[in-house]
């Protein structure tokens, strides 16, 4: 493959629960470190983020409990399916996910995982504060009400 060559791989996973669940106050991209297989499979789309949280830990921020599945023509060399898995972040980007982790009610969430144009892999996570019930009525109602209007619109 020639250095001109893009890399045409519109890979996107979702974790359409967090939207629901959370509140998403602020976003980060981040790049994930990844085995052969791994990156293999993740091509392939095998990958999931539900139930998926992250962690700072010594520094170092780790995404826990994240699906990436076996890769089918793997060897004894295959990886774990959910192991944790180290996010690739500035000092100043995990400084600010620690101060807002160490207060009560807030958590950081992985909402989107993707390949880039250069091939990389990279998760897109967010500072998520948890709904109450009456707030996820609320954003069930909000929901249907824009699909009513684009339904009307469109007549």
């Amino acid at each position: 493959m020639s250095a001109k060559t893009k890399i045409t791989n519109n890979i996107v996973i979702k974790n359409k629960r967090a939207t629901f669940d959370y509140e998403l106050l602020d976003t980060f991209t981040a790049g994930i470190v990844l085995t052969g297989t791994e990156i293999k499979s993740l091509r392939l789309g095998k990958a999931s983020l539900v139930d998926t949280f992250c962690l700072v830990e010594r520094g170092e921020v780790w995404v826990k409990n994240m699906y990436i599945a076996e890769y089918f023509y793997g060897t004894y060399n295959n990886h774990a399916a959910r192991r944790d898995r180290k996010l690739l972040l500035t000092k100043k980007e995990i400084r600010k996910l620690e101060d807002a982790s160490k207060n009560n009610g807030f958590t950081i969430v992985p909402t989107r995982m993707f390949i880039n144009p250069k091939g990389l892999a990279k998760v897109v996570i967010a500072i998520a504060k948890g709904k109450k019930e009456y707030d996820k009525r609320d954003s069930i109602k909000e929901r249907d009400d824009r699909r009513e209007m684009d339904r009307a619109f469109k007549r």
